[in-house]
């Protein structure tokens, strides 16, 4: 197409150089007229044809999509229409033109001619006159501008812009300011009259075509330069400029157009023909070689552009690796090469985003590792004491499940948690106070009607890492509990062998002064005596027995562990309380396992639990004792025992398993204290609660035997 195209722009060519030749060569229009009309005719048709081939090609591109061209489309338009509007004003004007005047170019007698020549001089200097003074107001506009200083300086650049021979600016008085001419120009300037300068300084421009004495004919143009300094006048610019010599020859131009007349004459009816035609084949050949054009630039554009455009779906997908190769040095090559250098940018920043979310999703799980294996409970704030992070034994310690807390302050937990209320002051608390200090304080937290003692520590993270902050805690109830048992073993180790070794002789000695002064006394001091020996006797006695319950808490005897039926045990311990006449009801589950534990001590562990149930409901009207067994799904078996007395002092519930702690008047505390020593000397813990409306309950759970728990 591209080829056709330039074939028949060249045809084209040809053919109206053969037109132009024919218009200007009578013998030659004369031979060679109907051939040269068919070929004009044949091309005019092929323009044609060639030019609706390319428009249904087009418009096939479009109907498919074909990128580039609806471009394709708009540069045709565009190019038409800068080709057809132009071309055909022109034609219609050259038509009308020729249709209407070439004959009476032919009636017209010489002396019209002459004075038509002659007129066409005065219009073409009337012509050049008035290019000249919009020149002059041009250049005045420039200098206006410029600041004065300025003005001498640019006069002649500002000249030779314009072309003028020569240029003067003059003040307001008429005093020379600056001149400029070129190498015609004469030494001295030729200054306005004062009746100009006064008609100037009036915003009233001069100009005429007057003759300078040894010069020749000159072109005078005086404009006023409106400066735009308060202290200064308008200013007034003359230019000069010669007639050209051409114009002088215009007689014999018209002599010459006379001499033609009679030979154009006798073509006249051809010519307008040819010139019709050849206005047409012009007509057309401006069209197809805008059309052309207009497929030539879009091909050229559309071809990288199209590259590019695959190139970004590519990039779109996410696939950097296509990279279009444009070999042009233009705007365009500059553009695809700007894409390729984003692409492999753009790769590049992927990669090591991978990369570096990579990194960051190893460090996650690895901190994530950390935080769940630790048995400290981690807590993350945010400055806003949001909270950010939280891993799994911070919930297994306060009994709730903190992911729901996540992105709530401090100050809203009690709203979702009330037991949470009371911690999360004294943690906000401790966080406005310290700031960035690091502080540590120990706290309780009741959960479920327990108490716990925790062991809370924070610190302020560094701004590096976003800031906030960081609290660790540990339930240290274990702890304090294991400390105060060992600190209670060693108590009551030194008090059984500190108060043991005497009271035995103290014992001998009352009974040996009963038995020495009994007969030597009267019947008075003889009843004192027994009555002080008898209290002394029942004294020691008392103390005997206190050391020896201290004893038994203080020693760790050896375990004879073996399978226990432990509704059997239940059965047995209960049987020696039915003659007490209180109501004891007995709950036992069914193919209960059995336990692995001591037999005596867990014997000793259940008598001493009902006993306490007996004494509890000792005052109600209608006492009942229930004990419980169940299994439990983690592989333990546990052991309630319920009575509906007092129940425990709410005040005392948490230290019930202490040495010394009691709510007995005649106890000596050390009972929970010993069943809490035993089971958990047999891996099983013990818990007190207290029921509604009232009444107390001893849970005791203990592992099945032969089973791993879970």
């Amino acid at each position: 197409m591209r080829y056709v195209a330039i074939a028949s722009a060249v045809l084209g060519a040809v053919l109206l150089g053969l037109l132009a030749s024919a218009g200007g060569n009578t013998d030659f229009f004369s031979k060679n007229y109907p051939l040269l009309l068919g070929l004009n005719l044949a091309l005019a048709l092929g323009l044609a044809l060639l030019i609706g081939f390319q428009i249904r090609l087009l418009r096939r591109k479009i109907r498919a999509r074909i990128f580039g061209a609806r471009l394709t489309l708009r540069l045709l338009v565009l190019f038409g229409l800068l080709a057809v509007l132009p071309g055909t004003l022109v034609y219609g004007m050259s038509l009308q033109f020729l249709s209407k005047n070439i004959e009476s170019w032919f009636d017209v007698r010489v002396d019209n001619a002459l004075e038509g020549g002659l007129n066409l001089g005065r219009t073409a200097l009337e012509y050049l006159l008035r290019d000249l003074s919009k020149k002059g107001e041009t250049m005045a506009v420039a200098l206006s501008d410029l600041p004065l200083d300025a003005h001498g300086a640019n006069l002649n650049a500002l000249r030779e812009q314009s072309g003028v021979q020569e240029a003067l600016l003059l003040n307001a008085k008429g005093g020379v300011v600056a001149y400029a001419g070129n190498e015609r120009a004469g030494m001295l300037p030729e200054v306005p009259s004062v009746t100009v300068l006064r008609q100037v300084r009036m915003q009233k421009p001069y100009s005429v075509i007057e003759s300078i004495p040894g010069r020749g004919l000159f072109m005078r143009v005086v404009v006023p330069v409106n400066v735009l300094s308060l202290t200064e006048d308008i200013r007034i610019l003359q230019l000069l400029q010669p007639v050209p010599a051409r114009l002088s020859q215009d007689a014999e131009t018209v002599e010459a157009v006379y001499r033609d007349y009679q030979a154009l004459s006798l073509s006249r009816v051809g010519l307008k023909r040819i010139s019709g035609l050849t206005l047409t084949l012009t007509l057309l050949l401006a069209l197809l070689s805008a059309v052309s054009l207009a497929f030539i630039l879009s091909e050229r554009m559309s071809a990288p552009l199209s590259i590019l455009a695959r190139g970004t779906r590519a990039v779109a997908k996410g696939d950097f690796s296509a990279m279009p190769e444009v070999q042009s040095w233009d705007e365009l090559g500059m553009l695809t090469q700007s894409f390729n250098t984003m692409t492999r940018e753009l790769a590049e920043a992927r990669a090591q985003t991978e990369f570096n979310q990579r990194q960051m999703e190893a460090a996650k799980i690895y901190l994530e590792s950390i935080l769940a294996h630790l048995s400290s409970g981690v807590l993350t704030f945010d400055g806003k004491l949001r909270l950010s992070t939280v891993n799994l034994s911070a919930g297994v310690i306060l009994g709730v499940d903190l992911g729901r807390l996540r992105g709530l302050k401090l100050a809203d937990w009690g709203m979702r948690e009330e037991e949470l209320a009371a911690f999360a002051g004294n943690l906000s608390r401790h966080l406005e106070q310290n700031g960035a200090k690091d502080w540590q304080e120990q706290m309780e937290y009741v959960s479920k009607g327990v108490t716990h003692l925790l062991l809370v520590r924070g610190s302020r993270l560094p701004m590096e890492v976003e800031g906030g902050y960081i609290v660790v805690f540990d339930e240290i109830t274990g702890l304090i509990q294991a400390q105060r048992d060992a600190a209670w073993g060693e108590v009551a180790r030194r008090l059984a062998h500190e108060i043991k070794n005497p009271l035995t002789p103290i014992q001998l000695s009352a009974e040996r002064l009963e038995h020495k002064l009994a007969d030597k006394l009267g019947e008075s001091d003889g009843e004192m005596l027994r009555r002080s020996t008898t209290t002394i006797v029942n004294q020691v006695a008392a103390l005997k027995k206190m050391v020896d319950a201290f004893s038994e808490y203080a020693r760790s005897p050896q375990l004879k562990l073996q399978a226990v039926d432990l509704n059997q045990l239940v059965q047995e311990v209960a049987t020696l309380y039915e003659p007490s006449g209180q109501r004891l009801e007995l709950e036992l589950a069914e193919g209960l396992p059995t336990v692995e534990g001591d037999i005596t001590l867990l014997r000793q562990v259940i008598h001493n639990l009902l006993k306490n149930a007996q004494e509890a409901v000792a005052e109600q009207a209608e006492p009942r004792i229930e004990a419980q067994t169940e299994v439990l799904e983690n592989g333990r078996v546990k052991l309630s025992i319920r009575d509906n007395g007092s129940g425990f002092p709410e005040a005392l519930l948490a230290r019930l398993c202490e040495p010394y702690v009691t709510t007995k008047p005649k106890g000596t505390g050390l009972g929970l204290a010993i069943v809490k020593k035993i089971i958990e000397e047999h891996r099983g813990s013990l818990a007190t609660e207290n029921l509604k409306p009232h009444g107390a309950c001893v849970c005791v759970v203990l592992p099945i035997a032969g089973k791993k728990e879970t």
